[in-house]
This record gives C-alpha cells, structure tokens and sequence, in this order.
C-alpha cells in the first residue's frame, strides 16, 4: 500500500545524518535581527535622549559615536556582521552536535 519514494533530506533542513542548519540563512536572519534592533535602539535614544542606549552600543561597535549618518551605518553594517558571526559559530556547532547525540 505504500510505496518508496526518495526524501530529499536537504530541502527540509535535514540530511542523513540528522537535523542541519542552513548557515546562510541563519546567518541573514540573525544579522537582519541584530540590524533592526539596533535601528530600533537608535529610533528610541532619538525620542527620548536620556534614555538612549548609546552607552551601550558604543564598546561593542568600534567606530560608532552619537549620531551622524557614517556613524549610523557603520552601526548598522557591524551589527549585522556580529549576527552573521554568531550563525557562522553557532550554525556548525549545532550540525556537530545534532549528528552525534541521540
């Protein structure tokens, strides 16, 4: 009644030897996140100065100072980077490990 059909591990995030996940992907997606938060940060400390997050961003992004557009993009382009960062570290990590543990 059933018949054998082969499975294309690949197109759902998976492959013979278990779970993936797709660098890329993952990479852009935590990069975009990090760039809207920090759009979103910047947007906040713009409304309401003596809250801003200023002091927190500026150790973490070399170059960045409060606020012009060079400093903004900057910004932006390095958080995007440590996204793309985090999912190239994290991304094999998890394939690593999802292979070997039950």
């Amino acid at each position: 009644m059933s018949s054998a059909t082969a499975i294309d591990y690949r197109a759902v995030g998976e492959d013979r030897r278990g779970p993936r996940i797709p660098l890329l992907a993952t990479g852009l997606a935590l990069g975009s996140f990090l760039a809207v938060t920090f759009s979103l940060c910047v947007a906040f400390g713009l409304l309401f100065p003596e809250l801003a997050m200023y002091p927190s961003w500026a150790p973490l992004l070399p170059g960045f100072t409060w606020l012009s557009w060079r400093s903004f993009l900057l910004g932006l382009v390095e958080s995007f980077a440590y996204g793309f960062y985090v999912a190239l570290v994290f991304g094999p990590l998890f394939n690593f490990f999802a292979r070997r543990l039950p």
